[in-house]
């Protein structure tokens, strides 16, 4: 019942959300895979949870974009997704809908294995809480109902990590069978799933340094080089099996393109995708030339681990290319549940205590049983703190569940403490409620906007912004919010300016605005503006300038450029105005150049507002991730043609708090 309400819950909590950024790529991925057996658009983000989202209108049938398109030749699953989602006919909500609802029996599955857990350490009390502490974590609500491949990555890998611990345990062929299939799967959810060799290898050399027989195949081993050896030809074949599983969501087809479809490119080549060079490039290569693997699946790999290399990041104001060792630290201590963090704490405390009373050996045996926990959850962690792909709290999704698991200890004092005193068992219950229920008022506080969930020791979610963007917080998913917002709080004729970050539809949502920057840009033609006083909803990525060109503070190049660039406004105007008039001003410079000249001073300006904006507290702030300003004309003059003495003195006055009547 936890896992079938948690999936209701989180599907319910996103059902009136706008479609965020990676799910675009997912529910044409998806489509393309199931129905035309393609394999060129986003090949990334795994064809397992692709495949499953999308059955549902694969079986239907949808419109579909032209296959003489370019974007179809050219790989570009964005502006081809977003023809596909938009221009075809099709509905887009049942399209979204479907694939959230097919997700979130990932949700629902990962919820049960953890109970499965809890329940061998700790009994029926201990599954119940921890089942608990998952279903109703906004971490997990945020990405059970989301059509990514997050859930399905945090799912399999604890799957596998499990099934093959237990398979090294009873040497049965139908455990060896269930992890080598579980592995493949894994293989397909998502590129993090490369993981898992090395953690089979220490969970290989754990099991081989015990003093229990390995069997397998009606084997046994006894001294440690025997079972190690055992095992490795056990996990070998297992490899195998999941290189068949592997081929089998290819269409055991080594070409990623249909050959019977138009042809095309992947959207980068493979020259560049392979740049990063070393050992992997090699490997990858090699797997190429011997057709050893699909296409699809080498691309997919080569293109995570050649965009890992570097990539716009935000943390608490600063910005890198190169991520932060304290990125995903800090990320959890913003995003995780302070009743987890104390019943973590009690947990801990709890377990050493029984420790102390048992002894080691029977922490050993303890020990052994959690092995596939420990090492997850080691292995994952070091690999993010290494990382510099700083991108999203999400990616350390998958080590949460050993965290639920952990936490279930304070159900199993429950049951301890009841046996041994009553009233000692109605103490350690109460407590242990108390921890539940604040967790479950976190989770009904925050709703619907799961996503957008920090810790009071962050500030809460008003304050993320200002410490972490892109998919910890901003989406896309407030769109349809805004729109609900506009209704009631927009004054008449009152203009509207919008730079949204996401993959959503402003006109289909039925907003009228002046669109300022917003990504990703869809190969959509956005008209000369000139800001003015109104609304400006600015979508949080895009207000921290995370992946735009003028990154951190305002500086003396920056007013520089911008005030040279100013003086060509008047002209900018005479090009908005008439166009194909005025041939004297192509005479020094063409209309490609002109066309450069603006987008580089709008960029400038665009900078230089955020710079304002970041300053300034908004009028409303739309799911905490699209923030509404109210400005004047005053505050326009100031943040966009004043000095910028004036402009830092703005700034400096809208930090101070307001006075008593202000």
């Amino acid at each position: 019942m936890l896992a079938l309400g948690h999936a209701l819950l989180a599907v319910r909590a996103i059902w009136g959300k706008s479609i965020t950024c990676d799910e675009l790529g997912h529910l044409t991925g998806g489509y393309t895979f199931n129905v035309y057996d393609d394999y060129r658009m986003q090949p990334e983000n795994g064809v397992l949870p692709q495949r499953w989202q999308t059955l549902p209108v694969s079986l239907v049938g949808q419109s579909y974009p032209s296959l003489d398109n370019p974007n179809w030749q050219a790989s570009d699953v964005w502006i081809f997704g977003h023809q596909y989602l938009y221009d075809c006919g099709n509905d887009p909500d049942w399209l979204l809908r479907s694939a959230r609802v097919m997700n979130s029996i990932f949700g629902a599955a990962t919820v049960l294995l953890v109970g499965w857990w809890a329940w061998q350490f700790f009994g029926a009390a201990g599954a119940l809480v921890a089942a608990v502490f998952c279903a109703l974590c906004p971490t997990m609500l945020a990405h059970s109902a989301l059509a990514t491949s997050d859930m399905c990555m945090a799912f399999f890998l604890l799957a596998a990590a499990t099934a093959y611990w237990s398979h090294l345990q009873d040497g049965r062929a139908a455990s060896w069978l269930l992890s080598a299939l579980v592995f493949g799967l894994a293989c397909v959810a998502k590129y993090t799933a490369v993981l898992l060799p090395l953690i089979f290898g220490l969970l290989a050399l754990w099991r081989s340094g015990q003093d229990e027989p390995v069997r397998f195949l009606g084997r046994t081993a006894r001294t440690g080089p025997a079972r190690l050896g055992l095992i490795l030809l056990g996990t070998i074949g297992q490899g195998l099996v999941a290189v068949g599983v592997i081929w089998t969501f290819y269409g055991f087809r080594y070409a990623a393109f249909n050959p019977a479809l138009p042809g095309g490119t992947f959207i980068f080549p493979w020259e560049m995708m392979l740049s990063f060079g070393g050992a992997k490039a090699w490997v990858i290569t090699f797997c190429r030339q011997w057709h050893l693997l699909p296409e699809g699946w080498l691309y997919g790999l080569a293109f995570v681990l050649k965009h890992a290399e570097a990539r716009g990041a935000f943390l608490d104001g600063q910005y890198s290319i190169h991520g932060w060792v304290e990125f995903f630290p800090k990320a959890f201590l913003y995003k995780t549940p302070p009743s987890l963090l104390a019943a973590l704490a009690g947990a801990g405390l709890l377990l050493l205590l029984w420790a102390r009373d048992r002894g080691w050996p029977a922490c050993r045996r303890q020990l052994g049983r959690a092995a596939p926990l420990l090492v997850l959850f080691a292995v994952y962690w070091a690999f993010s703190l290494a990382s510099k792909l700083n991108i999203g709290h999400r990616h350390i999704l998958p080590t949460y569940p050993v965290l639920y698991i952990v936490a279930g200890a304070v159900g199993w004092s429950v049951a301890r403490a009841w046996v041994r005193s009553r009233s000692t068992g109605v103490f350690m219950a109460t407590l242990a409620l108390a921890l539940v229920g604040w967790h479950a008022s976190i989770a009904g506080t925050i709703y619907p906007h799961y996503l957008a969930y920090f810790s009071p020791l962050a500030g809460g979610p008003q304050e993320g912004y200002k410490h972490l963007v892109d998919s910890s917080l901003d989406w896309g998913q407030d769109l349809s919010g805004l729109k609900t917002w506009l209704e009631s709080n927009r004054r008449p004729a009152e203009p509207l300016y919008l730079s949204y970050f996401g993959t959503g539809n402003p006109q289909r949502e039925g907003i009228g605005a002046v669109l300022m920057p917003s990504l990703p840009v869809f190969d959509r033609h956005r008209p000369m503006y000139w800001p003015g006083p109104g609304l400006y909803a600015l979508s949080a990525t895009m207000l921290q300038h995370v992946y735009q060109t003028h990154r951190g503070p305002w500086t003396s190049a920056d007013e520089s450029e911008y005030q040279q660039l100013r003086q060509n406004e008047a002209l900018f105007h005479i090009l908005h105005d008439s166009p194909g008039g005025h041939p004297e001003l192509f005479q020094n410079l063409t209309r490609g150049q002109w066309e450069q000249l603006w987008q580089t001073y709008e960029q400038l300006r665009f900078a230089r507002l955020c710079h304002y904006l970041r300053a300034r507290q908004p009028d409303a702030m739309i799911g905490y991730s699209i923030l509404v300003y109210r400005l004047t004309q005053k505050e326009i003059d100031v943040a966009l043609y004043g000095r910028a003495s004036e402009l830092f003195d703005a700034m400096a006055r809208a930090t101070q708090p307001s006075g008593p009547g202000s």
